[in-house]
């Protein structure tokens, strides 16, 4: 399935989130209490960083600029929760620095996703990545310089796996991109405080034993373990069995469960081939949290950030951008 993960993180929102994070700045009361900063969720429970920059909390902002209370406390089921910040293209560093010192001055953990692969997407609505081989290289340095001995959690290459598996990568790319993944996984378990989990698709698209083997062959052994569902609508039922399965053939590797937009499932209508591209009625998920209940599930995170657009389908915006709309769709469907 093509695009299953597009939507990602808008570059220069990144980029800005960082330079105000390195200037030391965060969401401020200026009007007194009506622009209470986000609260960190319990290290106990939740020990990821809640961004009071994010694009959800300037909606919350929004809304109580106007006085409009009810959408207000409906983003903040958003707003609240920590969400993995895409680390962009120009400002790799500083990026990743700001965010980690963000997190550890509020003592937390940063959850940062990596998604610059060259030839990324296969030419869907997130098209794009490092130029080639070498400058990935030394994308993923410069990202590690910038995390340093501060605590990271890393979801590593969303599609990178699945879309050699599924053909979409041309095949003269497929032995470049496994030694590119290989050598981002062993860079990063270098770092003293990082834990690295490649991403390794989602439930609704293939059976683990397509996929073992590849993992194999990007680097899993060396990983702390797997990420499923990125981005994805499969349920945390499905995405947990699906997890559990690719696990036993991986030599018994944990992983994470993206929960952002999977509360009501994935979208059964519409064109099967779009189903993944802002549909309508989904909801948000579980919370963030380490307490799953299961020893194999190290997290359940919201990787992909709820309320921003998968692409410029069903009326939404180009991939990555905010969209208000969707992302109140998702709150209100939130129970």
């Amino acid at each position: 399935m093509y695009g299953s993960y597009a939507g990602r993180a808008r570059w220069g929102a990144a980029a800005a989130a960082a330079a105000l994070l390195l200037a030391g700045c965060s969401s401020s009361d200026d009007d007194g209490d009506k622009h209470p900063p986000m609260a960190q969720q319990p290290k106990g429970t939740d020990p990821f960083w809640v961004n009071p920059d994010g694009k959800a909390a300037q909606q919350v902002a929004s809304y109580l600029d106007g006085d409009d209370d009810k959408n207000a406390e409906l983003i903040k089921k958003i707003a609240e929760q920590p969400v993995g910040e895409w680390i962009g293209p120009d400002n790799p560093e500083a990026e990743a620095k700001g965010f980690t010192e963000a997190a550890q001055k509020a003592d937390r953990d940063a959850l940062l996703v990596l998604y610059n692969i060259p030839h990324r997407d296969c030419g869907q609505f997130s098209k794009g990545g490092a130029a080639d081989g070498n400058a990935y290289r030394e994308w993923v340095e410069k990202v590690a310089k910038g995390i340093g001995d501060r605590r990271a959690t890393v979801v590593l290459e969303p599609d990178a796996v699945l879309h050699v598996v599924d053909g979409c990568t041309p095949e003269e790319f497929h032995e470049e991109r496994f030694d590119l993944l290989k050598g981002a996984v062993a860079r990063l378990r270098q770092l003293p405080a990082t834990t690295v989990y490649l991403d390794a698709g989602n439930a609704g698209w293939s059976h683990p034993d397509a996929l073992f083997e590849p993992l194999q062959r990007a680097g899993i052994a060396q990983a702390d373990g797997f990420a499923v569902n990125v981005s994805n609508f499969q349920t945390t039922a499905a995405s947990r069995e699906f997890g559990k399965r690719l696990s036993a053939k991986v030599g018994n590797k944990h992983f994470v469960i993206d929960t952002s937009r999977n509360g009501s499932g994935p979208y059964t209508g519409g064109d099967p081939k779009e189903n993944w591209c802002n549909p309508p009625g989904r909801s948000l998920g579980e919370r963030p949290t380490t307490k799953t209940g299961d020893p194999l599930v190290d997290a359940y995170l919201w990787v992909k950030r709820p309320g921003e657009s998968d692409g410029d389908c069903k009326g939404g915006p180009k991939a990555g951008d905010w969209y208000p709309k969707y992302a109140l769709e998702l709150a209100r469907n939130t129970k």
